[in-house]
């Protein structure tokens, strides 16, 4: 492991949803692998590892998904208040085409036969077992200088004919994927005043929601927060 590459705290105070930023030139074949390894080793329920990635490449469907994604850009913008409208569009939503790359990631939710050893209470947990892979990929990517943006404005069913995935193969996201100039300090979605985050300490509770008795937050790593963009 390259000594010069990030830590697993510097790379997630530095993620960020990449969207304007990618260079346009393709990740390279042995960094990909690097990045799919990682998502790949995620944990899962039952060791089920219920998840594929198909790696789109080819002009014409990275062409095709982004009209198709446009199209329902324009879609979520029109059925929005005005003034909502007018915060949503300059929000730029996807990097399709710009990143060069793009990684489905797929549900499975017979990977591991009928009885999944502890899915069979909470059968979503096959799906947080795709997203745990998710969370994998976009870290370690970051950890590379690789950028990622995850697409969520699609119809499914879309999707899965595009990249042929069989019946009852879910797609759980289009992760856009590629060289960046740079990972932005602020959100994309803060800086464009569509909305802020909150306080860690507004997230956590003591022995039941709503429990108080944090009072501040937790004293930070000051030398990650200068490596690192809040």
């Amino acid at each position: 492991m390259s000594a010069d590459r990030l830590s697993v705290y510097e790379a997630i105070r530095l993620r960020r949803d990449v969207r304007a930023e990618f260079t346009g030139e393709p990740v390279d074949e042995e960094t990909l692998w690097r990045i799919l390894d990682a998502a790949h080793r995620a944990p899962s329920v039952g060791n089920s590892q219920p998840w594929d990635f198909v790696v789109v490449r080819e002009p014409g469907t990275l062409g095709r998904f982004a009209d198709h994604v446009a199209g329902k850009r324009v879609e979520f913008r029109d059925a929005l208040p005005p003034e909502r409208a007018a915060t949503f569009e300059p929000i730029k939503i996807e990097g399709i085409v710009e990143s060069g790359t793009g990684v489905v990631v797929s549900y499975d939710h017979g990977r591991g036969g009928p009885q999944v050893l502890g899915r069979a209470t909470i059968p979503e947990t096959g799906v947080y077992s795709a997203v745990l892979a998710i969370q994998n990929l976009w870290l370690a990517a970051t950890a590379e200088g690789i950028g990622v943006g995850w697409v969520s404005f699609y119809d499914p069913a879309f999707l899965a004919d595009l990249v042929g995935l069989p019946p009852g193969i879910q797609p759980v996201a289009w992760l856009c994927v590629g060289p960046v100039h740079e990972f932005q300090t602020i959100p994309d979605l803060q800086r464009f005043g569509w909305r802020t985050g909150r306080p860690l300490s507004e997230a956590v509770h003591r022995e039941t929601f709503g429990g108080t008795g944090f009072a501040s937050e937790p004293p930070t790593d000051s030398a990650a927060v200068e490596t690192a963009a809040p």
